[in-house]
């Protein structure tokens, strides 16, 4: 063995090491994290529904906060390439952590201006755990990618699920402090979100991002020179993440009004909306195994059944059936993790480590403003027509959108380093 294979070797069995520790990290963040991001679906709507007396606008705070973590994606995304993914992600969540408080406080003063700006700068929590997936992906290989993705994704279920089944005992213990009782799972937010930042902030060391720059990864040519062929791969997964995002933001956000109005109790909606972040975040590792070795488009296109059946569920599913509505939710879910997974893969595949931070907050810019859209867009058709009509138009959109996508989708010859 010459020096340049013990070199080799020793780069190698460092980048294996460190990649083990960030996981490990990032995982433990992300059950942070999904505590936190979890109070704005589950109550958020709910929330503005009780302070406006209005159901036209209750898709609003689900519109701010996805408007506030398309931003905070962005510097993120700028942060974490000129300071790593400690500073970045530690910065992000510390803004969601101020952002539920203002949410709470809001509620307790009755102040619809600084709720609504509370949820924009509580969206910063939302957009960071969503961009920690990336810190699994700066260490690993081609062929691991989706599976880090699916490790970091799959921590979130752990706090995002118990989050919405806290709604009662969370309400309770806002009570008891002089609160609204929606008010309780931003209290958890607040903390989740603050103790999120400090973990990945004092134990995110060394950082993946410099140390993968460190060791020279990402210094080869790009797919043998195919700039082009490989930058599609993340047009095409920004595609499928934007299109996903919108589908399942829609309906989520319109779920637990639409289970109120057919008499369902807090703990119900509170329920329904765990099991769909379940749903989210629960299939990751498999996901993952799927993407690295079935292939990423097969997955896309898995992606678009899954939500079609979960929309037409949601449009023909009687409304008072707790089990039509807990179907439709998961399989939402499911849907949108297949394309999250796959979509995130492809777009680390597409671009070269030098810039790849800002280019995966650009992405998530791109997937905040969808999911902004279809939570704003949601409560109007709701208000116009009807829930199942929202269901209908989810279904369509997916087929159609995901079907030009698989359909214009030119592979290159292999994935960047």
């Amino acid at each position: 063995m010459d020096d340049d294979d013990r070199v080799d070797d020793k780069i190698e069995e460092t980048r294996r090491r460190v990649q083990r520790r960030t996981l490990a990290v990032v995982m433990a963040g992300q059950v942070l994290g999904g505590a936190g991001l979890a109070a704005g679906i589950t109550v958020g709507a709910l929330l503005a529904q009780e302070m406006l007396g209005s159901e036209a606008l209750t898709g609003l705070p689900i519109a701010m906060f996805t408007f506030g973590s398309a931003f905070t994606a962005y510097l993120v995304g700028r942060i974490s390439q000129r300071a790593g993914r400690r500073v970045g992600l530690a910065a992000g969540f510390a803004a969601g952590a101020v952002g539920a408080s203002g949410v709470v406080l809001a509620a307790a003063i009755g102040s619809v201006p600084l709720l609504f700006a509370s949820f924009l700068v509580y969206g910063a929590g939302t957009a960071t755990n969503l961009q920690a997936r990336y810190a699994g992906t700066d260490l690993a290989s081609p062929a691991t990618r989706a599976t880090a993705v699916s490790l970091a994704l799959v921590s979130t279920t752990v706090g995002a699920v118990a989050g919405p089944n806290l709604v009662t005992p969370l309400g309770e213990l806002a009570r008891s402090l002089g609160l609204p009782a929606l008010a309780g799972p931003f209290l958890l937010a607040a903390v989740a979100y603050a103790a999120a930042g400090a973990v990945l902030f004092l134990l995110l060391r060394p950082d993946p991002l410099l140390l993968a720059r460190e060791l020279g990864a990402g210094h080869e040519p790009v797919a043998g020179g195919q700039h082009t062929g490989v930058r599609s791969a993340a047009y095409l997964g920004a595609a499928v993440m934007v299109v996903t995002q919108i589908g399942m933001t829609a309906v989520m956000t319109m779920t637990p009004v639409h289970m109120q109005a057919h008499h369902h109790g807090l703990g119900a909606v509170g329920m329904v909306i765990g099991l769909h972040i379940a749903g989210m975040y629960l299939p990751s590792p498999i996901t993952g195994v799927l993407v690295d070795r079935v292939g990423r488009m097969p997955m896309v296109v898995a992606s678009g059944v899954v939500l079609a059946a979960a929309g037409l569920l949601a449009a023909v599913g009687p409304g008072d059936s707790l089990w039509a509505n807990i179907v439709a939710l998961v399989l939402l879910g499911v849907g949108w993790n297949f394309g999250l997974v796959a979509g995130t893969a492809l777009v680390v595949d597409g671009t070269e480590l030098g810039d790849r931070a800002r280019v995966q907050g650009k992405v998530d810019v791109l997937i905040a403003l969808a999911g902004a859209g279809g939570g704003l867009a949601s409560g109007a058709v709701v208000s116009a027509w009807t829930y199942p009509a929202l269901g209908l138009g989810v279904a369509a959109l997916t087929v159609v959108a995901l079907g030009a996508a698989v359909a214009r989708w030119r592979p290159a010859a292999r994935p960047a380093l």
